[in-house]
């Protein structure tokens, strides 16, 4: 294997605390691309680990360990010796309770990248409080601005708070962190709060705001369903598309397209014209059934695209082409993202139980045979 077709964080280990959602997303992140990621589990496993998140634990080593104990707190701390970086998602404070917060890892491994995985912080009045993304995207103005007009705001899933706000931004940290550390600065501590990456993806919007661009009434501005024409239209056939020609030469197109009126083409930027040129939209989408449209749109420059289900997403032609999905073990999912010179840059593996692989890494930690077997028998650690 050429240099070039090595994955981009080969080399890199990374110990992972498991938890839910946005830190085992993080940790998908990096074992995707490359990085040795070993999750420590709770003996028997993560109750909440369960329903969906089996994919966001590939490609991992896993121990089992009780961290309720002084033993499996000693294993974490000899993990981070040999480590790049650990993530944990506790709230703050539970990690120092335990014996594992950045001081006493930090002291067996002063270039660990520390990173932290929480909705509220760790600092401020709520950093201590409960939360889901709900909540913490309803804190920052994203879940406001999501929705329509004259209805109640929409959760976007939990795509923005968790994953785009949490997951990501974390994973961004460890690696920004990890390439510090190498450089000579050693290691760090990353404070990653969904509030936090949540605003910042707010920064576009923030902006307009600033510039008096901005309408904070739901559904009333460019890109919140305001403008008809950047919206979804259902079809004669009960589907939905979407249209979102917002340049003049996307939008002529689409008026040859679809054969919209005359009037229509000069003026689509006209917020005065919006809610009368919806409804001509809309009655002219609804005349046709999806799969018409699709043949109607194939080719043309503009900006449409069929609303898919996620399984009808994983068959369309433009998926298989670039392989956007794989298949693991049976289970259709997400292939690792971005790519590398044209290709994902490794092949996902499966989710292995928790404490499938306890005794190869406690050996590779410098564990010996008769430590390993206290270890077992006292319940410190499982091997499944």
């Amino acid at each position: 294997m050429t240099d070039a077709e090595r994955p981009p964080l080969e080399g890199v280990r990374v110990i992972e605390l498991a938890g839910i959602g946005p830190g085992p997303f993080a940790a998908m992140m990096l074992a995707d691309m490359g990085a040795e990621v070993i999750t420590v589990d709770r003996p028997g496993g993560n109750p909440w680990a369960v329903g969906g998140h089996g994919i966001l634990f590939r490609s991992r080593k896993h121990i089992a360990v009780d961290l309720k104990t002084d033993a499996g707190v000693g294993i974490v701390r000899r993990l981070c010796a040999g480590a790049d970086g650990l993530i944990e998602t506790f709230r703050p404070g539970v990690a120092e309770r335990l014996g594992i917060g950045p001081d006493e890892c930090v002291t067996v491994n002063p270039n660990l990248v520390y990173g932290r995985m929480t909705g509220w912080g760790q600092t401020g009045p709520l950093a201590s409080m409960p939360g889901h993304d709900i909540n913490y995207i309803a804190l920052t103005g994203a879940l406001h601005a999501i929705g329509r007009k004259d209805e109640p705001p929409v959760p976007p899933l939990n795509l923005v708070g968790d994953f785009g706000g949490g997951g990501t931004f974390l994973a961004f940290g460890m690696v920004a962190g990890i390439l510090r550390a190498r450089a000579g600065g050693g290691g760090r501590v990353v404070d990653a709060a969904m509030i936090d990456g949540a605003s910042a993806l707010m920064a576009m919007f923030h902006s307009y705001r600033a510039e008096g661009g901005l309408v904070e009434e739901r559904g009333s501005n460019l890109l919140d369903t305001g403008a008809f024409f950047y919206d979804v239209y259902q079809t004669r056939d009960g589907h939905w598309v979407s249209i979102g020609a917002i340049e003049n030469q996307f939008w002529t197109e689409m008026c040859d397209v679809l054969g919209l009126p005359a009037d229509m083409r000069h003026d689509h930027l006209d917020p005065d014209r919006w809610d009368e040129y919806r409804t001509v939209l809309a009655d002219r989408v609804a005349s046709f059934d999806r799969a018409e449209l699709d043949r109607a749109f194939e080719g043309r420059n503009t900006c449409y695209a069929p609303v898919l289900t996620m399984s009808e997403a994983v068959s369309h032609p433009h998926h298989v082409s670039r392989g956007t999905f794989t298949s693991v073990s049976g289970v259709v999912q997400p292939a690792p993202a971005p790519r590398f010179d044209g290709r994902p840059p490794t092949m996902p593996r499966p989710r292995r139980a928790p404490g499938a692989d306890t005794i190869e890494i406690l050996r590779s930690a410098g564990f010996s045979t008769d430590e390993i077997d206290d270890l077992c028998a006292s319940g410190c650690v499982v091997s499944e």
